[in-house]
């Protein structure tokens, strides 16, 4: 956190005074971007001495942010054990569990004795860390059940592993999504789970520590992807990298606001003749914004944690629908009393109150309908969805409003 905070010759100062022993390490757990900008800076040989100190699970995390040459010159380095592992790991999807086990497993038979099995503990000297279970294979590698620490400790030492073990436990396949492996581990308090090929062949394990490490990054990116930058930014990278990377949805966000503009130009006659409609339009407009946004936010949370399901999508958006209703009544209600009170014209009151209804039922169609839809087609939901729910209904708050104005009031 240090050197995420520091600018980038103070940075270079500090990260060279660090113990080339704990160079691995540090790279783990700053940031993306401030990752590349440190790796930049180091020598072909220097990385291959860090990646030396590495656990494979580790590497394999570092792997795509180094360059091709190093990380060859590192897979030379490695014994056939190590680099059979890193190949493993490196050929899964960045969201597939695989790519987050690690092999810091212990694997036992069930035939052996709970003595055997403690002795055999107590012969490698320490446990792998977040061990809070042994993983009971057959002669051919497929996963039998778990043994977890407790059973180990509290059962007679002669009773044989079979038959303490559980064999109700939860295992993840190596290509199933990690988002699904996270929501589980939350589901059934897990610190540990088996990782398995198709054939429930033991292959490594998922921990806790990672599955946090993944919320996080995808809750980073989320973050960033709302507010329209594209990817992590170290904070004193250049200013024309920065740049870059917020262009592409600030573009965006001008084309849709010139195109909401020209909702306005269509009724410049009107306003015009009634001058209370430019102060009245950014309520309806703004309100509605806020409405989808409020929607769209519970989808997407909602989508994230699996709650949404397609046998109660429908009941769903009923209810948000009945909701807009309720709010849509209500707040008409509130701005067409305000509205009279300020002008005293009950006809400009009656077409606030209507167009905050309509825009408000439109704001939440807009709120459910992105959000799910880009689910639907595999794409990201939360990605543009404020960008474009802010123009639709800034488009229709401006259009509604000001149309029912022009046909009631002038």
């Amino acid at each position: 956190y240090i050197l995420e905070s520091l600018p980038l010759d103070q940075r270079e100062i500090v990260w060279n005074a660090i113990k080339t022993d704990n160079d691995g390490q540090v790279l783990l757990e700053v940031s993306d971007a401030v990752r590349q900008t440190l790796i930049s800076g180091m020598e072909p040989d220097e990385l291959a001495d860090v990646a030396k100190n590495l656990d494979t699970d580790e590497l394999a995390d570092l792997a795509p942010d180094l360059p091709k040459k190093t990380m060859l010159q590192i897979l030379r380095s490695l014994n056939s054990e190590k680099r059979r592992d890193l190949n493993a790991l490196l050929t899964y999807h960045e969201h597939q569990v695989g790519a987050y086990m690690d092999f810091g497993m212990i694997a036992i038979r069930d035939d052996l004795t709970l003595k055997a099995v403690a002795n055999y503990i107590r012969k490698l000297g320490k446990l792998p860390n977040h061990t809070d279970k042994l993983f009971v294979v057959d002669q051919y590698n497929q996963i039998k059940g778990v043994l977890p620490l407790q059973r180990l400790l509290t059962n007679p030492p002669a009773s044989v592993v079979a038959e303490v073990m559980v064999t109700d436990f939860v295992q993840f396949p190596a290509d199933q999504d990690v988002d699904e492996a996270a929501r589980a581990f939350e589901r059934y308090d897990l610190v540990s789970a088996p990782v398995v090929d198709n054939e429930d062949k033991l292959l490594g394990r998922l921990c806790v520590a990672s599955v946090i490490d993944f919320i996080r990054a995808d809750t980073e990116e989320e973050i960033l992807m709302q507010a329209g930058i594209s990817e992590q930014e170290d904070l004193f990278s250049g200013v024309w990298k920065s740049a870059k990377n917020r262009w592409s949805w600030l573009l965006v966000n001008i084309a849709t606001a010139f195109a909401a503009t020209r909702i306005i130009d269509l009724f410049e006659n009107s306003i015009v003749q009634l001058v209370a409609l430019a102060s009245l339009m950014p309520i309806v407009a703004s309100t509605g914004g806020n409405t989808g946004n409020q929607t769209s936010m519970l989808i997407i949370r909602s989508l994230a944690l699996g709650h949404i399901t397609a046998g109660n999508v429908w009941r769903l958006i009923k209810k948000e629908l009945t909701l807009a209703a309720l709010n849509g009544t209500l707040l008409g209600c509130v701005v067409g009393m305000l509205v009279f009170l300020l002008y005293r014209d009950m006809a400009l009151a009656g077409v606030m109150a209507t167009a905050m209804f309509i825009n408000l039922q439109v704001a939440v169609w807009v709120g459910l309908g992105i959000p799910l839809l880009r689910h639907k087609f595999g794409k990201d939901p939360a990605v543009g969805t404020s960008v474009i729910l802010t123009f639709i209904t800034d488009a229709m708050g401006f259009f509604i409003f000001l149309g029912l104005a022009s046909v009631f009031l002038l």
